[in-house]
């Protein structure tokens, strides 16, 4: 027999959890439904008949209207329900703070204590060029450093390419100063070269000056037109980086140390179920025991930004939160884009139909702890607790800038499956045991497991336990696999 959940007792739709079209009566609470179509996993069926234009409710909210009238037992989606959305908004402050629960027992891992006072949770030896015309000169010297030295003891060797760093103007050119600026700080790296051409609009001497009070036994340059032979120049830094982080030794750090982004992509009717509840109680958790959670992906808080804008800790965050939404929106529609262009096509065929069900879901992930802080682009984290973050919705684009913000983990919730990984590690948390099952080289940790009946608190307990195992050094599958990447945001011209 088909399986549906009604999530929330104002909802008009359920779930599908499993599908059985065969057996076309089902039962949803106390109301007993005849199916009259099939209704695929993830997606929506209709409790009781509307009339076009009537709002379809999930999550106790409006997801959306009816573009016709639909009558009981039928499937809601993309053919007959349609946003409520529309441009920039006008909000007036109204708090509604909610409780978070306090954690039972102290929690501890085992990381990289910095001399800047910082928390590494991998201790990893890096290249970053400024500029996208060194990138093959920073894979020679890594890959000639591999060979001749062939390094142990530290977790990881990596170039972060990219294509930036020239030829950009204003907010393109400060972005990407300030994003490889936060890279080349971030406490995940034990040792860092810095690697410029030399002629390049980001110049090393005002890049130098970006990164505050560094450490200079950890953080070298080198500006490859100054010299005769930079991979051997770069050789040697390497070498001299590497001999002052090996001997690094972690030690026991309480949870309040750790700071962890929240990103969700290839979402599906099951996110707002599993996967995401999962992070938001994760992130009341952390919060509660002093940590810190960082919430991104603007676009999709369109349609729940309100519940957001009502848990801000004072009437300036609430102003900044307003901001954050309304210059996002303002940014797509000076490029002549919908605002609304959302969900994805992958979306979609996991059951989401609108922004409003797709926000509602995602910002889940944050649990029911205050917002303490709004961070604009390439902005670090300030406070702890709870933080949200501007960037975009592009998967590597908002992981890596949850990255910059200081984040040295992200978790990562995805219905539809993924292998990417950002510059920190970037955790796969499976929506749906099918997933989990078919992509075990791609995912790390199955939610899915709360359609199978185990409840949220054994699976809190087992995904902070095996939280701590990341951050004390265990690998996450793309880390196995060495695919670590990062993405700049860009919007502007290009010379």
């Amino acid at each position: 027999m088909a399986k549906f959940i009604k999530i929330n007792p104002a909802d008009n739709v359920a779930v599908c959890l499993e599908e059985g079209f065969k057996d076309n009566s089902v039962t949803v609470g106390n109301q007993v439904i005849i199916l009259q179509e099939d209704i695929p996993v993830g997606h929506k069926m209709l409790l009781l008949s509307l009339s076009e234009g009537d709002n379809i409710i999930k999550y106790g909210e409006p997801i959306g209207h009816l573009t016709t009238s639909v009558g009981v037992g039928h499937h809601i989606h993309s053919h007959n329900l349609k946003t409520n959305l529309s441009g920039t908004l006008n909000y007036d402050f109204v708090q509604k703070l909610r409780s978070i629960k306090h954690p039972v027992k102290p929690l501890a891992f085992n990381g990289f204590q910095r001399k800047n006072g910082e928390v590494g949770i991998r201790n990893e030896l890096w290249i970053v060029p400024t500029v996208g015309c060194v990138n093959g000169q920073a894979q020679q010297i890594i890959d000639r450093f591999k060979k001749e030295v062939n390094p142990t003891g530290i977790d990881a060797i990596e170039v972060f390419k990219h294509n930036y760093g020239c030829s950009q103007l204003g907010d393109d050119h400060q972005n990407t100063k300030t994003a490889l600026a936060d890279l080349v700080i971030h406490p995940n790296a034990g040792g860092v070269l810095v690697l410029s051409l030399g002629c390049e609009n980001l110049q090393m001497e005002d890049f130098r000056k970006s990164l505050g009070d560094y450490d200079k036994k950890r953080i070298k340059f080198l500006k490859a037109q100054d010299v005769n032979d930079e991979i051997e120049e770069g050789f040697k830094i390497l070498c001299e980086l590497y001999e002052v982080m090996r001997h690094d030794q972690r030690t026991t750090l309480p949870l309040s140390s750790l700071r962890i982004g929240l990103k969700c992509g290839g979402s599906d009717g099951f996110s707002g179920i599993t996967a995401n509840p999962l992070l938001g109680e994760m992130s009341d958790y952390l919060i509660a025991s002093g940590g810190t959670t960082v919430l991104t992906e603007v676009p999709e808080m369109f349609g729940a930004e309100t519940i957001l804008m009502e848990r801000s800790e004072n009437e300036q965050i609430f102003n900044k939160t307003v901001s954050l939404i309304n210059d996002f929106k303002d940014y797509f529609s000076a490029h002549d884009q919908p605002v609304y262009e959302n969900p994805s096509p992958g979306n979609k065929a996991g059951g989401i139909t609108t922004l409003e069900e797709k926000s509602l879901g995602c910002t889940q992930k944050c649990g029911n702890a205050t917002v303490i802080d709004v961070l604009k682009y390439g902005e670090r984290i300030r406070k702890n607790g709870l933080n949200l973050l501007s960037a975009p919705g592009n998967d590597l684009v908002a992981t890596s800038a949850l990255g910059f913000s200081g984040c040295q983990m992200v978790l990562f919730t995805t219905g539809r499956g993924t292998p990417f990984g950002s510059f920190v590690p970037t955790m796969k948390i499976s929506t749906n045991t099918a997933l989990y099952i078919k992509k075990r080289n791609w995912i790390d940790f199955n939610a899915g497991e709360l359609i199978n009946g185990v409840t949220m608190g054994s699976l809190l307990e087992q995904f902070l336990d095996y939280i701590i195992k990341i951050a004390s050094g265990e690998f996450l599958n793309h880390e196995k696999t060495g695919f670590k990447e990062i993405a700049i945001f860009k919007k502007g011209v290009t010379l």
